[in-house]
């Protein structure tokens, strides 16, 4: 069953449909579902459809070939073309007047082998575009190469491609759909476990208990995800002891650059490097307080959800989970649910604010959210506030409560006072809770009448 992905499938159909050639780039983390997206889009068209395999160029030409003579003839035939050039122009001769889509899956691995490729495909590009009705998609896991070596002004490459997909996870509204039969609760307990990664969310079994799930993979040292960290990390990067000491300072504690740095005893210089290098995989996100560009305040987190929970749970109980002893080590995670769910809900709650901005929902028309903290210039105290979103003259200031008791006024009442330490003329404030409000902080709401109470179950509600 495919799911989401609708604007990606919009946007290629209308390339296909001109009729004319076309170059897309679709690129992302592995697992991300770049290759369920071009099979769905592929599925009703005539393809050529080859994936590059890590061995060499003899190889990877032999298995594009046969792709090509199947394609020609209905039929596996072992006719090889002497170089990737002779069989390229093969394929743009076959569409001078027809459509076809050419892809080129795991691109990386065929143009790492063939070190003529990219060449080979500019200047068959240029000689052919004005006349050849080919849909050309290169596709690639390793980030760094696809941005280096296709997408990067210096790149042979540059400036041919007609349309490029960087592909991420799902939000939590698309990962929902993955889940006909958990409750909502445990939706975003799903959510918060696995994130929206396609093949990870595929992993959890919604006719079990969020528990059982769990159980069932991290903690279990037979499951596919219970390696997964150290396998993505050894395919993507040259060092992954180095990356996983990174990640796990982070998880454990450390925030800032020279945090990091001690805790894994490298130069701040070289840790920065390593701190890129996650964020641009989308495992680290660097965050400043809202409005602030300064470097000295920011922090560092942990953005994938997958990555979160197991740095979080897996490696302390390592031992015990090696052992097979599952409940035991749930017995120890269990409680702690709770609060590593708060940050989540955040995150969930942006999105929301997101979804309404889109939609034309939302009371401030704001550019961009995220989180502000900082110190109060009156009581000198540290404050945070979890979201805050602005336009011109206006703001949204949000808090977000992932507990069993109902949201108070008092909340309510500390969100206001630190919207003061801000001077818009007009704020609107959104409270989001996971089971409701007292009857203390309604009346309040509506007696403000720029107060949102949403709980959490509304906003799966559209």
């Amino acid at each position: 069953m495919f799911i989401g992905r609708e604007n990606e499938l919009n946007t290629l159909n209308k390339l296909y449909n001109s009729n004319r050639f076309e170059f897309a780039v679709i690129y992302g983390r592995r697992r991300v579902g770049k290759t369920a997206l071009i099979s769905e889009f592929t599925k009703d068209k005539d393809t050529i459809f080859f994936t590059g395999v890590e061995t060499n160029a003899k190889q990877n030409l032999d298995n594009f070939s046969r792709c090509v003579m199947e394609y020609n003839t209905g039929i596996a035939v072992n006719t090889f073309f002497p170089n990737f050039q002779a069989a390229l122009e093969h394929v743009f001769n076959l569409s001078q007047n027809k459509r076809i889509v050419l892809v080129i899956d795991e691109y990386p691995y065929v143009a790492r082998a063939s070190k003529s490729l990219a060449s080979t495909l500019q200047l068959l590009i240029d000689k052919n575009k004005d006349s050849s009705k080919l849909f050309l998609i290169l596709c690639g896991s390793s980030m760094s190469y696809m941005e280096d070596q296709v997408l990067a002004y210096k790149a042979p490459l540059y400036g041919r491609r007609t349309a490029q997909f960087k592909i991420k996870p799902f939000d939590f509204f698309e990962a929902c759909s993955y889940f006909t039969k958990l409750s909502n609760i445990d939706k975003a307990l799903a959510y918060g476990i696995v994130g929206g990664t396609p093949q990870y969310l595929m992993l959890l079994d919604d006719n079990l208990s969020i528990e059982e799930n769990i159980k069932n993979t991290y903690l279990n040292p037979s499951s596919s995800i219970f390696e997964e960290p150290n396998n993505l990390l050894k395919q993507e990067v040259r060092e992954p002891a180095i990356y996983n000491a990174v990640i796990t300072a982070i998880a454990t504690g450390a925030s800032k650059m020279n945090e990091i740095s001690n805790k894994i005893d490298e130069d701040t210089s070289v840790c920065a490097t390593y701190i890129k290098n996650l964020i641009t995989l989308g495992i680290i996100k660097k965050e400043s307080p809202y409005g602030e560009k300064t470097s000295r305040k920011t922090i560092y987190s942990i953005e994938d959800n997958m990555f979160r929970f197991w740095y979080r749970f897996v490696p302390e109980n390592a031992s015990i989970i090696s052992r097979g002893a599952a409940e035991l080590a749930y017995k120890r995670i269990s409680p702690e649910l709770p609060s590593y769910m708060g940050g989540v809900f955040e995150e969930i709650c942006k999105q929301y604010l997101w979804k309404l901005l889109l939609e034309g929902r939302c009371a401030v028309n704001f550019s961009d959210i995220g989180r502000w903290w900082g110190t109060n210039p009156k009581t000198k105290a540290q404050e945070e506030i979890d979201i805050i979103g602005t336009d011109k003259n206006s703001a949204l200031f949000g808090e977000c409560k992932w507990t069993n008791e109902k949201v108070d006024l008092s909340v309510l009442e500390t969100l206001v006072e630190r919207s003061n330490l801000f001077n818009y003329k007009k704020t609107q404030f959104y409270l989001f809770a996971k089971t409701g409000f007292t009857k203390g902080c309604i009346d309040r709401a509506i007696e403000m009448g720029n107060v949102a109470l949403v709980v959490y179950e509304d906003m799966l509600k559209g």
